[in-house]
């Protein structure tokens, strides 16, 4: 339930109605905006009428969320959540890197490569799923240390994916944690996430509805971390001429229906290289708050998905590209 407040309540009225509401039994988020204040209310509102709640005098509305996701709903927070300048709709933030980090030469040489380019975040794998069991696995903790004398060397915050709760520990030091794709439903590993403090990128699952990728979000936002960032990469479909269909329909579902950022991954959404800048702009277009995608110095010999991975110049271009599309929303790469 959401309750919004009238303005020039005063304070210790706020505090009082509030303090009332959680001796009932509910929890109480508050969003404060620049005209009103809305009071969202967690916990089983069955037995509290709306109507009740209009009997306050400084109380303007008081309504139901339909929605099974309550904190992940706008209805609940109305302003945008930013994380950074993520969301903040007048930047477009590029996360880059390779699919998995495999050498300190590797890894560094693309980090300064992107960085150069205009990506404001060092992504990679350290950690990395795979549908093969003799498939290269990631280089485990030993990659997350050459993530971090990347950023050393670049200055860039590093984005990369945790797989298992016992590796939590080893990510005390990842500026952005991704849970990927195959993990949405891990919901162990969602609670265990949301009691941290670090910023999330939720991967949406291969075959999962919007609700479903909604619901994995209030997992983790239920257990605490308000940071979530929704990340697009692509469903299955009946086609396979790509290796994903990007759902690009879902970026302005998601903004109208949550507050949460959202950005794109037109990487694992094509599985093509040559279709990945076509696809980031189509993303910027439709009011992505920010990219992922893969950067690899030697795609051919790269030891996971090289096929959809970018040249340091094909990047680099892409983005130059991309700075003329956000410009014309008044954005900035």
């Amino acid at each position: 339930m959401i309750v919004v407040l009238k303005n020039g309540v005063h304070e210790q009225k706020v505090n009082d109605f509030i303090s009332g509401l959680k001796s009932r039994g509910f929890d109480i988020h508050i969003s404060k905006g620049e005209s009103t204040t809305v009071l969202g209310l967690i916990g089983d509102t069955s037995k509290l009428e709306p109507e009740a709640l209009l009997a306050y005098e400084f109380v303007e509305n008081a309504q139901r969320i339909k929605a099974p996701y309550k904190q992940a709903s706008r209805s609940f927070h109305p302003a945008d959540t930013v994380i950074g300048t993520i969301g903040d709709g007048k930047t477009v933030n590029v996360m880059a890197g390779p699919c998995s980090v495999e050498t300190e030469e590797q890894i560094i040489e693309v980090a300064k490569a992107v960085k150069a380019s205009g990506a404001r975040f060092l992504r990679g794998g350290a950690f990395k799923p795979r549908t093969s069991p003799y498939a290269f696995q990631g280089l485990g903790a030993d990659g997350l240390e050459l993530l971090k004398l990347a950023r050393k060397e670049t200055g860039l915050p590093i984005v990369t994916e945790l797989m298992a709760i016992h590796h939590i520990p080893l990510f005390e030091d990842v500026d952005i944690i991704q849970i990927g794709a195959r993990n949405m439903q891990n919901f162990d590993l969602l609670k265990e996430v949301g009691k941290l403090k670090k910023p999330i990128l939720l991967k949406r699952g291969l075959s999962s509805t919007v609700k479903e990728f909604l619901m994995s979000a209030e997992y983790i936002m239920a257990s605490g971390n308000e940071n979530v960032i929704l990340c697009e990469r692509g469903i299955r479909t009946f086609d396979n001429y790509t290796r994903n269909c990007l759902d690009l329909s879902i970026v302005p579902f998601l903004k109208k229906e949550t507050h949460l950022p959202v950005i794109i991954d037109p990487s694992h959404a094509s599985g093509i290289r040559w279709m990945v800048p076509t696809l980031a702009k189509a993303a910027v277009a439709v009011g992505a708050d920010g990219l992922i995608i893969e950067v690899h110095n030697n795609p051919e010999k790269a030891l996971c998905d090289g096929e959809q991975s970018l040249t340091p110049a094909q990047f680099d271009e892409t983005m130059k590209v991309l700075a003329k599309y956000a410009a014309v929303e008044n954005r900035t790469i």
